[in-house]
C-alpha cells in the first residue's frame, strides 16, 4: 500500500488551518472568557476528524485476486469476482471493532477501478461482478450510510494501466475520476492520496518505466479546489500541505512525542512521527496500520491479537494520533472471520478499559484558575476544562482527591485544541508513604494522552504538574482506569544458525512452548534458552503471568536455516556473517551455495531498516536463478518487483510457479527503492514446504 515515493513527495500548498472558536468540541463555550489560542488551531474539519479517534481502511481490490500488494496494470478486469461480497458484512466487521469510518481503496496503483467510472474500461463494468453492473464503492457508501459510519475513499495517484500516465491527459483524467468521486457517493469524511510516483507498469501496453515530478505533476492546487467545492469537511490525506499527515511508519506506533503541528520544512519520516513543537501549521497525524502483514488479503496471512491490537491503540490513539486499522476482505468480499473475533475481543478490551472511570467523585484543587469558566472541577468534564491563570505557565499544577484509594494505571489528560498547544511536558505524582513520587513524565497533551503506567499504582492522591508550557494550560477530560489483565503472545525469532528466541512482552511472564504442534500448556518445556529449528520446524509459545493471566498461542513455522549455507558471490564467505550491501549505482549479485539439493519452492528476503546516511535502500525488484552445480543456470525462475518494501519491514516471499531443484541460488537485485543509491537487506531464506 505505502510507497517511498508517496512518503518523499511534497504537495505544494498551504495547509490553510483555521481557527473554529474555543473548545476543541467546536462550541465555543468559553469564548467570552478572554483566553486566546495560542499558535495554530485546527479547522473545523481537524477537529472532527481529531475526534473520530478510530477508523478503518479496507484494501480490496483486484490485488485481492493475484495474491499481489501491487498490481501491474495489466491485469484483465475478468479476475476481480468475489464470490460472495457483503458491504454490510465489512461494515458490521468494523462496527464489531468499533470502528467509525472506514475508507475504501476506489483505485489501486494497478489502476482497475471499483467503480464504473465513465473515463476508463478498466473498471468493474467490465468485470463479471454482477454481470458488469456492481458498483462496490456505492455498495459500500451505502452501508456506512445505513449503520451510521462515516465514508471515505482512496484514489492512487500513480496508474499503471493507464496509457497516458506520465503526460497531461493523464491529469485530467485523475481530476475527472476525483470529480465523479467527490460528487457521485454522498458525504466523504476523507480523502486519501497516496504518493507512489511512477515507475515500471503496463500503461495501456507500453509496458516501460515512467517517471514523473510528484510534486507539481498531478497539480495537486486544482485537486485541492476540487475536494473543497464538492467535500467541503473532508479531511485529505498525504505527507504534507494536506489536512493530516503521515505518520512516518506503518507498524502503527506515533512518536512520544506526537505534535499536532509542523512547520513548512520539507516532510521526512522523523517529521511525521513527530511532528514539530511550537509548528505553525495544525496537521496531525494518521497511524496506518493492517491487521495482517500484508494489505490485500493473502490466505497464508494471521491477524493481529486484540493484545497487540490494544497496545498500538495506545501507540497511536494514546499519543494524540488517529488509528487507520485496515481490513482486507477475502475473495468472497467478506472479512475473513478470525479477524472478526480479534477485532470483536479488542473492541471489547477497550470497553472493559474505560467501563468504571477511578476518578469519578473525587475533587479537585489547583495552583489557580483563569476564571469561574474554567475553575478546577472541571479537570474532570468532557466537555469543559480547568485553566490555570495567564502568568501560571510552568509550574501550575492540579491535584485530584479521590474518595478511597484506587489502584490504576493509564491516566487520561485534555487540552482543549481550540486553544492551541500550549503544554510541552508535564508529569504524573502519586501521594504514597507520605510524600509525592513521580510515576510518569512527556511531552506533548494536545488533543488526548493516555498515560500507561509500566506497572499499576495504588493511591488517593494524584498530581498533574506542567513542567514547561508556552502559554497556561487549559485541561480537561482528566482520568483514571485500569487496563485489562493481558498481555501479548510471545515474540518468535530465529537466528542465521537456526536457533530460536522467544520474547514475553513483560518481564514477569513464563513462556511455554511447544515443537511438536501441540498447543503449550502449564506442563509444557519453559523456555530457558534459545531452541535449536536448523531443519526447520513449528513452534508454538504461550507467555503466562504470575496471576494465571495467559497470553494467546504465538506460533512460527521455519523452513532450513542457513547454518550450513555459503557465500559463492561476491565473496567466498560463511553466509552466517555475509552484509548484504552492494555497490552504488550497480546491480547487487549474489550467488548461494545451499551446501546440498532441495526442491525450491522460492526465496524469502527480510528487508531491515534503510540507512540514509550510508544511501543504502531495499531492491526495488528481483530476479532469480537456480542451479545445481552454479555453472550452468539456464533461464530465471522468477523476476518481478518487491512491493511496498520500501515501507514495510515484513518478510518478503517470492513463490515459483512451480518447484525447482538445485544447490546454488543466483539472486540478481538489480536497483534499489527510489531514493536510496546501493541496495541493501538484512537477511535471505529459501522455501522448501
Amino acid at each position: 500500500m505505502f510507497y517511498p515515493s508517496r512518503r518523499q513527495v511534497m504537495l505544494g500548498g498551504a495547509a490553510g488551518a483555521s481557527a473554529f472558536g474555543t473548545g476543541a468540541f467546536g462550541n465555543g463555550a468559553f469564548a467570552a472568557s478572554g483566553i486566546q489560542p495560542f499558535g495554530a488551531v485546527p479547522s473545523e474539519r481537524q477537529a472532527a476528524w481529531h475526534r473520530l479517534e478510530t477508523y478503518g481502511f479496507v484494501h480490496f481490490t483486484i490485488n485481492t485476486f493475484t495474491d499481489r500488494e501491487w498490481g501491474y496494470g495489466d491485469e484483465p478486469a475478468s479476475l476481480f469476482n468475489p464470490s460472495d461480497f457483503s458491504a454490510d458484512q465489512i461494515v458490521d466487521a468494523a462496527q464489531t471493532g468499533g470502528l467509525n469510518a472506514l475508507i475504501l481503496t476506489a483505485k489501486h496503483h494497478d489502476g482497475f477501478c471499483l467503480w464504473p467510472s465513465a473515463y476508463t474500461e478498466h473498471s468493474i463494468k467490465n468485470s463479471p461482478y454482477k454481470a458488469g453492473k456492481g458498483d462496490i464503492v456505492r455498495e459500500l457508501a451505502e452501508a456506512c450510510t445505513r449503520k451510521g459510519l462515516k465514508f471515505g475513499t482512496y484514489l492512487s495517484p500513480w496508474d499503471r494501466n493507464h496509457a497516458e500516465y506520465g503526460r497531461d491527459a493523464y491529469v485530467r483524467y485523475y481530476h475527472n475520476q476525483l470529480e465523479e468521486l467527490t460528487t457521485q457517493y454522498g458525504p466523504l469524511f476523507e480523502v486519501w492520496f497516496d504518493g507512489a510516483n511512477g515507475g515500471d507498469g503496463y500503461y495501456g501496453g507500453a509496458r516501460e518505466r515512467r517517471r514523473i515530478d510528484g510534486a507539481t505533476y498531478y497539480q495537486w492546487d486544482r485537486v485541492r479546489e476540487i475536494v473543497r467545492r464538492n467535500q467541503p469537511q473532508a479531511v485529505m490525506f498525504a505527507d504534507a500541505h494536506m489536512d493530516i499527515r503521515w505518520v512516518g511508519n506503518e507498524e502503527g506506533h506515533a512518536g512520544d512525542p506526537c505534535w499536532p503541528t509542523v512547520d513548512a520544512t520539507p516532510f521526512t519520516k522523523a517529521k511525521g512521527n513527530s511532528g514539530t513543537r511550537n509548528g505553525d501549521i495544525w496537521n496531525p497525524a494518521e497511524t496506518d496500520v493492517s491487521i495482517r502483514r500484508g494489505w490485500f488479503w493473502h490466505a497464508d496471512e494471521a491477524p493481529r491479537s486484540a493484545a497487540n491490537l490494544l497496545r498500538l491503540y495506545f501507540e497511536s490513539v494514546g499519543r494524540g494520533s488517529n488509528l487507520l486499522l485496515n481490513m482486507a476482505p477475502d475473495r468472497r468480499g467478506r472479512v475473513p472471520d478470525e479477524d472478526v473475533r480479534e477485532l470483536k475481543a479488542w473492541k471489547a478490551l477497550r470497553d472493559q478499559l474505560y467501563a468504571v472511570n477511578l476518578a469519578k467523585g473525587a475533587t479537585v484543587t489547583a495552583s489557580s484558575h483563569q476564571s469561574s469558566h474554567y475553575k478546577a472541577a472541571n479537570l474532570l468534564s468532557d466537555t469543559a476544562y480547568w485553566a490555570a491563570k495567564t502568568e501560571d505557565r510552568s509550574g501550575a499544577w492540579v491535584e485530584v482527591k479521590l474518595p478511597t484509594a484506587q489502584t490504576f494505571d493509564v491516566i487520561r489528560l485534555a487540552e482543549d485544541i481550540g486553544l492551541g498547544v500550549r503544554v510541552d511536558s508535564f508529569a504524573i505524582d502519586i501521594f504514597k508513604a507520605g510524600d509525592w513520587q513521580q510515576v510518569a513524565q512527556h511531552q506533548c497533551i494536545a488533543y488526548k494522552r493516555l498515560v500507561l503506567l509500566p506497572e499499576p499504582v495504588t493511591t488517593d492522591r494524584v498530581r498533574v504538574r506542567f513542567v514547561k508550557a508556552d502559554a497556561s494550560p487549559v485541561i480537561g477530560q482528566f482520568a483514571l482506569f485500569l487496563k485489562p489483565a493481558i498481555i501479548e503472545a510471545p515474540v518468535i525469532r530465529r537466528d542465521r544458525a537456526g536457533m530460536v528466541t522467544l520474547l514475553a512482552a513483560n518481564p514477569k511472564a513464563l513462556i511455554y512452548f511447544t515443537t511438536d504442534g501441540s498447543i503449550p500448556s502449564v506442563s509444557s518445556p519453559v523456555y530457558t534458552q534459545a531452541v535449536s529449528l536448523v531443519n526447520g520446524g513449528l513452534i508454538n509459545a504461550v507467555a503466562r503471568l504470575p496471576d494465571g493471566t495467559a497470553s494467546e498461542v504465538s506460533s512460527a513455522s521455519f523452513d532450513v536455516s542457513s547454518a550450513s549455507w555459503s557465500l559463492v558471490k561476491p565473496d567466498a564467505t560463511p553466509f552466517s556473517g555475509a552484509k548484504f550491501s552492494g555497490p552504488v549505482d550497480a546491480a547487487y549479485e549474489l550467488i548461494i551455495d545451499l551446501s546440498r539439493s532441495y526442491d525450491l519452492l522460492g526465496i524469502t528476503l527480510l528487508p531491515g531498516e534503510a540507512n540514509p546516511l550510508l544511501s543504502e535502500g531495499p531492491p526495488a525488484g528481483y530476479q532469480i536463478w537456480i542451479s545445481a552445480d552454479g555453472q550452468n543456470w539456464g533461464a530465471p525462475v522468477a523476476q518481478g518487483e518487491f512491493s511496498n518494501i520500501a515501507n514495510s519491514r515484513a518478510v518478503q516471499t517470492v513463490r515459483f510457479k512451480a518447484s525447482v531443484n538445485g544447490r546454488f541460488v543466483r539472486l540478481v537485485l538489480p536497483q534499489p527503492v527510489v531514493g536510496s543509491k546501493k541496495v541493501a537487506f538484512k537477511d535471505l531464506g529459501i522455501v522448501t514446504r
